[in-house]
Parts: C-alpha cells; sequence; structure tokens
C-alpha cells in the first residue's frame, strides 16, 4: 500500500480554539448564551408564538422579525463552531469521554436553539399573507426572503409548541443517543483475520479497507471477519434502529405528514414526482449497473461477484498514491477548472484540514464539518492511497468548495437541502476521474474507470437497495418492533431486487444496515436517495461546464451560494434543468451506461 499511517495528517483546529477547556472555548460557550437569553427576552416581549390570524402591528412584526433574524445569524456560527469543534474529538477517538461530555452539554444549548426556532417557525407562518409588506419594508427581511419562505412551509407541519419541546427534549435521550450508540460501538469493533500465517485483531475501518485488496483471500477472510464482528454486537444496534424509526413514524404522524418519505421531500425541498423521476429512471438502468457487475466478474474470472468481490482491483496495474502523490494531483487538476478551487485545495492541505490516518477509535468513511467561525471546513477521511481514496478526497474538498462559495452570507441562508449537497463534491469527483483516467497508463486506465463505474453504482444501484430497506423497516416498524434478523431478511431482500443476478445469493451482505450511520440519524430520514440525486445532478451540471467552457463558472459559483434557500426544483429550473423530467436524470445515467460499454470492451 502507498500510504503509510505514519505519513498521515491530521487535522489542525489550533486557529479554533486552543483546547476544549480553554478560555477562548468556554467564552464563546458564554456568548452563545447570551444571545439564547436575547432571544428568550424577545419570544416573551413581542409575544413570539403562532398567531390566530395576521399581527395587528405590522410595524412591531417588522421589527421583531428584524431582531430575530439578527441573534439567530449572530448565534449560529458560534454554537456550531463549538459543535464542530466537540465533534473533531469525538469522531477521532471515541474514547475520550471528557470531549463526549462537553459535546453533550452543547448539545443541551442546541435544544434550547431549537426550541426558540420552533416558536419562530410557527410565528412565521402566521405572516404568511402579509410576509410581502413586511419583505417591502424591512431590507433584512427582504434579503432572507427565501428562507422565510421556507419556514413558513415547514411551520405547517409543527405540533403544538409543547408537543415540539418535548420531541426536542426526547431526542437528546432517544433518537440522538441512538446515533452515538451506533457511532460508539462501530468506532471500536474490531475484528480477527489470519494473514500470512498469524492472526491479526483490526479496527472494523481496516478492515473495511481490506475489501480492495487485491488478494481474495484477503478479501473474503476480511469480509468473513466483518460479518462476525457485526453478529458480535447486531442486538444493541438493532435496538437503536427500531429506536429511531419508531420515532420516525410517530412523530410523522404527529406532525401531519403523509407518511416518513414526506418528512424527507419536505426536508430536501424536492416533491414525490421528482422522486419518482429519479428513482424510476435509475431502476430503468439497473440491467446497465448488472451488465458492469457481470462483466467486472469475468475478468476476475467468476461467474458473478461475491460481495468481497464489489470493490476488488481489476486490471494489470491499480494505480496508488502517497499523501504527498494524491494532494499534488487534485490542486493540479482542480487548476484545469479555476486558479481559485485550485488555491482553495491546497490551501486545505497546507493548513491540514484533513484528518486522513484510519486508527482504533476514529469513525470510519469520510465527512466533511464547516467551521463557520473561521470560516474554514474540516474533512475527516480515512485514507489508503487507492484511487478511491484519492477520489473521495477531492469529493470532501467539493463539499469544503461549497461552504466557501457561501462564505459571507447570513447563516439562515447557508447550507443545502441534502439532494443539493452534493452537486459540488461531484463536480470535483469528476475533474479528479476525467484527468486520472487521462494522465494513466493503458495498464491503469481500465482501474480508474472501474472505480469510477463502482461509485456510480454503489450511489445508484445500492442506494436503491437502502431506500427499498428503510421503505420496508419504516412501514413494518409502524406494526412492531423488528429483530436483527428481520434487518437483515429486509437488507437482502433488497439487495436481491437491485444487485439480482449479478451477487451470488449466498455471499451478500446481510448486515449493510448495521454499518451505515445515515440509518440512525435522528432528524434525517431517507438519507439515501439524496446521494443518487447528487451523483446525477452533479452530472448534468459538469455536462453544462463541458459546453460552455469557462463561461460557466461564475454560474456554477452562484448555484452552490443559492443553495440554502428555496425548492431544489426552482434552483435547477434556473440553470435550465427539470428535475421532474426523466430525461434529465436518463442524460447522466447515458454517461455511466458509455463507461460501463467501454469498461466492458477492455481487455482485463
Amino acid at each position: 500500500m502507498a500510504a503509510q499511517n505514519s505519513s498521515l495528517p491530521r487535522w489542525d483546529l489550533s486557529n479554533v480554539y486552543a483546547a476544549l477547556a480553554a478560555g477562548d472555548f468556554r467564552a464563546d460557550v458564554a456568548l452563545v448564551e447570551k444571545h439564547l437569553d436575547a432571544i428568550d427576552g424577545l419570544i416573551a416581549g413581542e409575544g413570539i408564538a403562532r398567531l390566530e390570524g395576521p399581527p395587528a402591528d405590522l410595524s412591531a412584526a417588522t421589527r421583531a422579525l428584524d431582531s430575530l433574524l439578527g441573534e439567530f445569524n449572530a448565534v449560529r456560527p458560534v454554537l456550531s463552531t463549538l459543535a464542530a469543534y466537540a465533534h473533531s474529538f469525538v469522531t477521532t477517538d471515541s474514547y475520550n469521554q471528557a470531549a463526549a461530555r462537553v459535546l453533550s452539554e452543547l448539545e443541551q444549548l442546541e435544544l434550547r436553539l431549537e426550541k426558540q426556532f420552533t416558536r419562530f417557525q410557527a410565528w412565521t407562518g402566521s405572516l404568511e399573507r402579509v410576509l410581502g409588506d413586511i419583505c417591502a419594508a424591512s431590507a433584512t427581511a427582504a434579503e432572507h426572503r427565501l428562507a422565510l419562505e421556507d419556514i413558513v412551509r415547514d411551520s405547517r407541519h409543527l405540533m403544538s409548541t409543547d408537543l415540539e419541546d418535548l420531541a426536542a427534549e426526547l431526542q437528546l435521550s432517544g433518537g440522538g443517543v441512538m446515533w452515538k450508540l451506533q457511532g460508539g460501538v462501530l468506532s471500536q469493533l474490531k475484528g480477527a483475520i489470519e494473514r500470512d500465517g498469524r492472526v491479526e485483531t483490526l479496527p472494523i475501518t481496516l478492515l473495511r479497507n481490506l475489501a480492495s485488496d487485491p488478494s481474495e483471500d484477503v478479501r473474503r477472510r476480511a469480509y468473513e471477519a466483518e460479518q462476525q464482528a457485526y453478529a458480535t454486537v447486531r442486538t444493541p444496534v438493532a435496538f437503536a434502529l427500531n429506536c429511531v424509526k419508531g420515532a420516525a413514524v410517530t412523530l410523522a404522524r404527529r406532525r401531519g405528514f403523509e407518511d416518513v418519505i414526506h418528512v424527507s421531500l419536505e426536508h430536501n425541498r424536492i416533491d414525490r414526482p421528482t422522486l419518482e423521476a429519479l428513482l424510476g429512471t435509475i431502476r430503468e438502468y439497473f440491467p446497465v449497473f448488472r451488465r458492469y457487475l457481470l462483466a467486472k466478474a469475468v475478468k476476475l474470472g467468476k461467474p458473478r461477484l461475491a460481495w468481497w468481490d464489489l470493490a476488488a482491483p481489476v486490471g494489470r496495474a491499480n494505480p496508488t498514491y502517497t499523501w504527498d502523490q494524491a494532494s499534488r494531483f487534485i490542486v493540479e487538476q482542480f487548476g484545469r477548472f479555476s486558479d481559485e478551487l485550485a488555491a482553495f485545495a491546497a490551501q486545505a492541505f497546507e493548513r491540514r484540514w484533513i484528518d486522513a490516518e484510519p486508527r482504533d477509535g476514529k469513525r470510519g468513511g469520510a465527512f466533511c464539518m464547516r467551521v463557520p467561525k473561521v470560516e474554514e471546513s474540516r474533512i475527516l477521511a480515512n485514507f489508503d492511497g487507492t484511487f478511491d481514496g484519492m477520489v473521495t478526497l477531492a469529493h470532501e474538498l467539493g463539499h469544503a468548495y461549497h461552504n466557501r462559495c457561501q462564505q459571507g452570507l447570513p447563516m439562515l441562508l447557508r447550507g443545502s437541502p441534502m439532494v443539493l449537497g452534493e452537486t459540488a463534491s461531484i463536480f470535483c469527483e469528476t475533474l479528479v476521474f476525467n484527468a486520472a483516467l487521462e494522465h494513466c497508463s493503458a495498464d491503469e486506465q481500465l482501474a480508474v474507470l472501474e472505480n469510477q463505474i463502482l461509485g456510480a453504482t454503489q450511489v445508484t444501484l445500492d442506494i436503491s437497495s437502502r431506500f427499498i430497506f428503510e421503505s420496508e423497516v419504516v412501514r413494518r416498524r409502524a406494526q412492531a418492533e423488528l429483530s436483527a434478523d428481520d434487518f437483515c431478511e429486509i437488507m437482502l431482500a433488497a439487495q436481491e431486487e437491485t444487485y439480482g443476478e449479478a451477487l451470488e445469493p449466498e455471499h451478500r451482505n446481510p448486515y449493510m444496515w448495521l454499518w451505515k450511520p445515515h440509518y440512525y440519524y435522528g432528524d434525517l430520514q431517507f438519507y439515501n436517495y439524496p446521494y443518487a440525486f447528487g451523483l446525477l445532478f452533479g452530472l448534468g451540471v459538469y455536462a453544462c461546464y463541458r459546453q460552455q467552457g469557462t463561461a460557466f463558472i461564475p454560474r456554477y459559483r452562484e448555484l452552490l451560494r443559492s443553495t440554502g434557500a428555496g425548492p431544489a426544483a426552482d434552483l435547477a429550473g434556473r440553470f435550465g434543468i427539470d428535475i421532474r423530467a426523466r430525461d434529465f436524470w436518463r442524460g447522466s445515467l447515458d454517461v455511466i451506461a458509455a463507461q460501463v460499454e467501454r469498461f466492458v470492451a477492455l481487455e482485463g
């Protein structure tokens, strides 16, 4: 392996706070409390609560709205930074009890802010008929108009204030704790594998990295060790999943949503026709992805794949990268798009915004988090020296660049619904992939092409299996609790429906529900299809760039800057994209289909 743990960076947050117990950290905690006290004063003094009709005094309501917007925009970057800083310790060392305690204290402040914002939402919903007049009278309200319209829509699904308060409080002792339980258990889980005549006990993240080992024997042993490890923790993690999905079913019903999927659609600012167009079109292309998997099996000398073969390298040569090589390549290729993007990536590497080393106690996978106080981001990765590891870095840097493009905006106008949150990451991923395919040797082309198609398969075919799984879990959880065996059965059935004949039936992965943290987020249901949306939307945006060239760059930055408010269809429409039409999704899937045909034709 090209990358050695000793050479990989850990992230540096010394410019944020000196330490969790330091004076600057505690000072910001006090500042957050001061802002929250001010919001409480406004809520009490201005009678901020759901009204039976429009406010009697429009001028007073406008002043109250301006003041509340100011306070929310002031407190959120500070509290978000405090939470990100604490998360930087908890996600890289689940044994750190002091950091976990600090994070729990911050969650109490987040709970208080959530309760305040719920009252604000209910009150703002009462302003719907006069919102235009308020925006005409207030520059602050006008600037926030799209965000306020989102808040008005959200207010239609609020329970009473007392019930919303109770739901928020129970999140800390219910659904929110279950995410911590799953993460804590998995970050400390280990499995024993025999290699080279000796038995090693490895963290689950390192076992999963062996899924791309050139040796099938190693991959199979790692898969078996992983499955055995999962079996030892399946009962408590199944309990956690029951808790999260049971709460989701109850809250969706009490808030007047049609079902749990409806909650996700509102959260993502899309509608059912959009989701149906996306998933329906992907289903049309299932045979394309199965064709790729069966062709991969042939290249590996097998009739079809076992689960441990999905990430197996193919081809005569597989590119590997040291950390320095990967970082240089990413910066160079980003520079082919724009100097700004290249300089941004170089800054992230030079200032150690990335924690890249896999280790015991660290969460698996990768993510990017915003640190708004310093207008920066931090990226967690588990770099293994593979091409996929390099592409993952490019992906997460795309998220960080998305954050950079929103620099200076009020906090209420930042962020993105999940479906648009992958736009920049897929764009950056595509830049690196296309360049790697262009620069690699003839022997490496197959491996590079295969890596990209495998990633596309994971966020279309595998994501479809996860959507099917979660849909069935939610349906059945409304009637009764499910056992670990139930979850395994549902997962295997979902994999059969999606992967079909491309995978050996006896060698699939019944425990995918246990590994993926996305199922355990108490406030994010169906955190699966947004990845598929993001991939295909990102490919569509990249196609716009290829057609328009450098003239597209300022429009691209505008798109990323604008994702924080308004329905996704409206934003896409500004760029000539109809996300409710299957033809748009087919266009992106055809790009992948062409890659599959090229893969099939290449000798391996």
